[in-house]
């Protein structure tokens, strides 16, 4: 069952996010297999709002934390707070999942 984990920066933090981003990218790129969906947070105007939303396909909540903690956002200590969820697919990608 896929989990949801949303991210939260710490205040002031934009320099540690942008330093870290093309290893959290390539993060990324090497676990595409367990990511549904992924993507910073934003504000309406589309500025970064300091914080990220992934969609996961892991069993355990102990296998989301494992893979949150290997991210190069959370080894920077980017993160003020990190909520995992366990999550069910009812539709994705325009198709029932139930």
């Amino acid at each position: 069952m896929p989990f949801v984990i949303e991210t939260f920066d710490k205040p002031g933090h934009q320099a540690v996010r942008q330093a870290h981003r093309p290893a959290h990218l390539e993060f990324l790129q090497a676990h595409s297999h367990l990511l549904l969906a992924c993507g910073a947070k934003l504000h309406d105007d589309g500025q970064d709002l300091g914080g990220g939303l992934y969609l996961v396909d892991l069993e355990t909540r102990e296998q989301a934390q494992a893979f949150i903690e290997a991210d190069p956002f959370y080894q920077a200590q980017l993160f003020e707070k990190i909520s995992i969820t366990r999550w069910r697919k009812a539709y994705l990608a325009g198709e029932c999942c139930l």
